[in-house]
C-alpha cells in the first residue's frame, strides 16, 4: 500500500480536508476517465492515489474561485 503523507496535502489545498478531498475525487475522475498522468507511477496504481502524488508534488493545486 503506497502512503502520501496528510502534511503535505493539506498545504495545497488551504490546510481544508473538504477541499483536499473535493480536489483527489476530481482529478482521480479525471484520470480514470483516460487523461494524462503528471507523475511517473507504476501503472496497477489506482487513479485515487495518483490524484494524491499529483497534489502532493504540486501538480494540481485548489484554485479559489473569484468572488463576484
Amino acid at each position: 500500500m503506497v502512503y502520501v503523507p496528510l502534511e503535505k496535502l493539506l498545504d495545497k489545498s488551504d490546510n481544508s480536508i473538504y477541499k483536499l478531498v473535493i480536489l483527489a475525487s476530481k482529478r482521480a475522475l479525471e484520470i480514470a476517465e483516460g487523461q494524462p498522468k503528471l507523475v511517473e507511477v507504476d501503472a496497477s496504481i489506482k487513479p485515487s492515489t495518483v490524484a494524491l502524488f499529483e497534489i502532493a508534488e504540486g501538480k494540481v493545486r485548489y484554485k479559489k474561485a473569484k468572488a463576484s
